[in-house]
């Protein structure tokens, strides 16, 4: 059952007088989360290797995202016409830190207090890169006062996990919540030295691989951490598509 269906449900069950006590109280838990067309927990990587230029064009860029009128009129067109949304930081096993709580989006004005929310959200470096806490991390976010038709998260970095958990094990215990795992990945303007860069993967391989999951789940690409509003702002718009047609599994943004 899908879970807008199960909020329809549980309304009706409300109003049915002849239900048992427990039935009833089960009922208004399950109806107390306002129903929206999407739940996007928004991760963003504040470890090492991403300078504080960096940081700030990656808060930028989600900022702007959702100032922009074709991501507003993109949750207009919804089945409900409105989403939740949550901005986190990420960087090692034990660092996770909620910037900006699950907001209700449904139209210009919430959105431009989602964005100022991020403009305004202290800006913090840490040390590794543990993809797999955060998705774990987000995975306890949700259903929190909302209840969405999906559960995303969208995941941007620019490096591979080095810090906690064996990513496939987060990953897997998310995916088997019904939780879609999106990715952002930042190819960084400075690669490191060759011989560093032949322990793992490119960044785009391992997180079309061994990161994303879930129906319809997909990859941005960002060319830089110059195009990374532009990879954002199409990534967002493209996740909260309330029937997104079929995309390639890669994207790919420049500046």
């Amino acid at each position: 059952m899908r879970r807008r269906d199960f909020v329809t449900l549980s309304a009706g069950l409300l109003a049915a007088p002849a239900l048992l006590t427990g039935r009833r109280a089960w009922a208004t838990t399950a109806s107390a989360n306002e129903p929206v067309d999407v739940e996007l927990a928004l991760a963003v990587d504040v470890s090492r290797s991403v300078d504080a230029e960096e940081q700030e064009l990656q808060f930028r860029g989600y900022a702007a995202a959702f100032r922009d009128q074709r991501l507003v009129d993109g949750i207009s067109r919804g089945a409900i016409g409105s989403i939740a949304v949550s901005f986190f930081t990420w960087s090692d096993w034990n660092v996770q830190e909620l910037l900006v709580p699950w907001m209700r989006i449904d139209g210009a004005a919430s959105a431009e207090r989602f964005a100022s929310a991020i403009d305004e959200a202290p800006r913090r470096t840490h040390l590794y890169t543990s993809i797999s806490a955060a998705i774990d991390y987000a995975a306890t976010l949700f259903g929190q006062g909302y209840e969405g038709t999906r559960q995303v998260v969208d995941i941007s970095g620019d490096g591979v996990n080095n810090s906690g958990r064996p990513l496939a094990e987060a990953r897997a215990a998310a995916l088997d919540r019904g939780i879609v795992l999106n990715g952002l990945a930042v190819l960084d303007r400075t690669p490191p030295p060759s011989q560093f860069a032949a322990l793992n993967p490119p960044l785009d391989e391992y997180y079309r691989d061994q990161v994303i999951g879930g129906p319809g789940a997909f990859l941005m690409v960002a060319e830089g951490f110059d195009a990374f509003e532009n990879a954002v702002r199409r990534k967002i718009i493209r996740e909260i598509a309330m029937n997104p047609p079929p995309g390639p599994l890669v994207e790919r943004a420049f500046a």
